[in-house]
């Protein structure tokens, strides 16, 4: 994989780009997926954005959001785009596997796989060119120092500063998270000063929701959170049913997982949600527990050091027990809560 700043030589010769992300993407994939999209058009590139799936109903406001391709719903388009592409640039993710069913069609494309991201253990071989960096608060953080580095630094307006902002701001948890270095001040500072209204972004993306979102969470942090004081622990079980009960639809869900994190003293918090074809996992930690390792070692999963995510076949109960089991497991990590 060659470095990043290997391309820019070659980003005013107009060619056909796919940019993609993970599978169910946040506001950091979507984000700068299209904050590099609203870039790399102003340099002439034919450029489109494909999602492997759905997104949440709260990024469409994000500028040209409704240009992207959801690829479970336009698999032919979208195949016959990723067949012409000089570039794939793959963002937000570091194995094709995230991809879902693009998998298979982005490892056997022509065109070259470009990597920008920030979670651990990336897919190396797979990538002709890439910026895998575990230090940086997110992906958006990722394609704003690449922009910058391109010498193109201009082509920064208001679209590319939102999407920018909104992938950010979301993965650093409001700037709170240990990840915001003091390189994303900076980089927020930028765009504000480059016109980003950064009032807005936070009520598209936290002041959009409907009134079954909230009475979900009320009956999810009532009726399904166990809160296992002696390990530091806390675990939120949610049963398909419930999501059927409240209509819970894509993306209603993110977040519900730093719930039980603001409980005093609960060093680990975690969601398993019964998604029907699968079990989804997702964990939050505080200071030194390895929730990356964690969702390796257990729910075949990973991410970051203070968040991770995984998934299981096995029914609900079963991996709820798997849980247990592996809290248990790490007991003397859990229960010597050190910051």
């Amino acid at each position: 994989m060659q470095p990043l700043q290997n391309l820019n030589s070659q980003l005013t010769q107009p060619r056909n780009v796919v940019i993609t992300m993970h599978q169910k993407p946040d506001a950091d994939a979507m984000g700068s997926s299209l904050g590099l999209y609203h870039f790399l058009i102003q340099l002439g590139h034919t450029v489109t954005v494909i999602s492997p799936t759905n997104w949440a109903s709260f990024l469409n406001w994000l500028p040209d959001c409704k240009k992207v391709l959801d690829y479970e719903a336009v698999e032919s388009k979208a195949n016959a785009v990723i067949d012409e592409a000089d570039w794939i640039f793959c963002l937000d993710f570091n194995v094709l596997s995230r991809t879902k069913r693009m998998e298979e069609r982005l490892a056997q494309a022509k065109g070259q796989r470009i990597l920008i991201d920030h979670h651990r253990e990336p897919q190396v071989e797979v990538f002709a060119y890439g910026n895998s960096d575990t230090g940086k608060s997110s992906t958006a953080e990722m394609v704003y120092d690449f922009i910058k580095a391109t010498g193109f630094e201009d082509k920064i307006n208001e679209a590319v500063a939102e999407c920018l902002y909104a992938g950010a701001m979301t993965d650093t948890g409001s700037f709170r998270f240990p990840s915001t270095s003091a390189s994303v001040h900076r980089m927020v500072a930028d765009l504000k000063d480059k016109g980003l209204q950064h009032s807005r972004v936070h009520e598209e993306l936290f002041d959009n929701f409907l009134e079954n979102r909230f009475r979900f969470i009320g009956h999810v942090l009532m009726n399904r959170m166990e809160v296992f004081y002696e390990y530091n622990t806390a675990l939120i079980a949610i049963p398909q049913a419930d999501l059927i009960k409240f209509n819970i639809r894509t993306g209603d869900t993110e977040g519900l997982v730093n719930y039980p994190l603001s409980i005093q003293g609960i060093k680990l918090a975690a969601i398993i949600i019964d998604r029907g074809e699968e079990r989804k996992s997702s964990f939050r930690s505080k200071g030194g527990f390895d929730v990356n390792s964690f969702a390796r070692k257990y729910f075949n999963g990973g991410g970051h050091f203070n968040a991770a995510g995984g998934f299981n076949k096995e029914p609900l109960d079963e991996v709820v027990a798997k849980f247990k089991a592996a809290m248990k497991e790490n007991a003397d990590q859990l229960s010597s809560y050190q910051f």
